[in-house]
């Protein structure tokens, strides 16, 4: 019994320095006041995992919205961040996250996310699809500036655009310029924002 008391206050400041180490860790600044991360919004990605959209602060993103049963301008979409993509080193491109989010969470399941992500070839350490819950799409267009209608045969007429966030979830830049020629000016704030440690 001597012993394991004696042991015990051998641990004694061992564990309380422990403890002060682990309460004065650093907590992560507060989100800028223009961030779309200040919007509290869950995602699915096309693996079933569920995410808060602010957990992609860390690294930049390319962002947009997309719905997987379009036939016309979301293909376009998906080709102009390919296009992006590689016009960056295989450096900027570990720092450049990119995110596609459904306007569309009744029908794109993850299993249907999963089938655009893999005929697409998009590879998921860098590309996440995701549907929000169907309350919150509206708000996450609105931060993205993404305007959006649901028309009466299951399309939606939108704007389809490629945002760029900057670490912190700000907004740095966006092009409306779809296909496989990406905009240069765009390319270029991609590759500034990707460049920075």
């Amino acid at each position: 019994m001597k012993k394991i008391h004696r042991l015990s206050l051998l641990l004694a400041p061992l564990l309380c320095a422990i403890a002060l180490a682990a309460s004065a860790a650093p907590k992560p600044a507060p989100l800028p006041r223009d961030s779309v991360y200040q919007l509290q919004a869950q995602l699915t990605d096309q693996g079933g995992k569920r995410f808060d959209w602010g957990s992609r602060r860390g690294k930049p993103q390319l962002v947009a919205m997309f719905y997987t049963s379009c036939q016309y301008i979301c293909p376009l979409i998906i080709d102009s961040g390919k296009a992006v993509e590689r016009q960056l080193d295989p450096a900027e491109r570990e720092r450049l996250g990119i995110l596609l989010v459904s306007m569309d969470p009744a029908r794109d399941t993850p299993a249907a996310l999963a089938s655009v992500a893999a005929k697409r070839k998009l590879d998921p350490a860098r590309w996440t699809l995701a549907s929000p819950a169907a309350g919150q799409v509206r708000e996450v267009a609105g931060v993205l500036g993404v305007r959006y209608r649901a028309l009466a045969d299951g399309e939606f007429n939108h704007t389809s655009a490629l945002v760029l966030l900057d670490a912190d979830g700000r907004v740095l830049a966006r092009t409306e310029q779809m296909g496989s020629k990406p905009d240069p000016q765009f390319v270029a704030a991609v590759r500034r924002a990707a460049a920075r440690p």
